[in-house]
């Protein structure tokens, strides 16, 4: 009878010992939501979270503060407003980062672009305009019903100077 419950403590432990270390590598991308391959969204996308999209979303993305990653499988028609935003896949609409904007050997970007900085690998597409700013610098957005809206995007270091 000791045979038999040897093999099952075993079979408990082995699922119990590697628990940490999932939790531990899981750790850096416990902060970000996935949109699959089969997944179709359509409306306003917000949260406080990185996002990355290998599906298809159409309407509108605001993650401020986050990244936005758009896989090679992604198709996104959005505007799209973050911290970082990287495309690998294709996306027609208006990026706002308030860091950078990548845009990778594989992606398509048809739309224009307001960031601090932009990187666009040889093989990319691109048709658009870019609007280089520095942070805290305020960017204008058209709304939906035509009207622009300013919006400012405040600086990291004036944030620290202020607390």
């Amino acid at each position: 009878m000791s045979t038999p419950s040897t093999p099952a403590t075993m079979a408990t432990e082995p699922s119990v010992a590697p628990r940490p270390a999932t939790s531990s590598s899981t750790t850096t991308t416990a902060d970000q939501a996935t949109i699959g391959k089969s997944l179709v969204i359509k409306g306003e996308v917000t949260g406080s979270e990185s996002l990355y999209i290998d599906g298809r979303v159409e309407g509108s993305i605001s993650l401020a503060g986050n990244r936005v990653t758009i896989g090679r499988n992604g198709v996104v028609a959005a505007n799209i407003n973050a911290r970082e935003i990287v495309v690998l896949g294709k996306v027609r609409g208006n990026l706002t980062a308030s860091d950078r904007v990548d845009i990778r050997s594989d992606g398509s970007l048809t739309g224009d672009v307001v960031a601090a900085r932009i990187s666009i690998e040889d093989g990319a597409y691109f048709k658009g305009g870019i609007d280089i700013r520095k942070g805290g610098q305020p960017t204008t957005q058209t709304k939906a019903n035509g009207e622009d809206k300013i919006v400012s995007t405040p600086e990291p270091a004036a944030v620290g100077a202020r607390a």
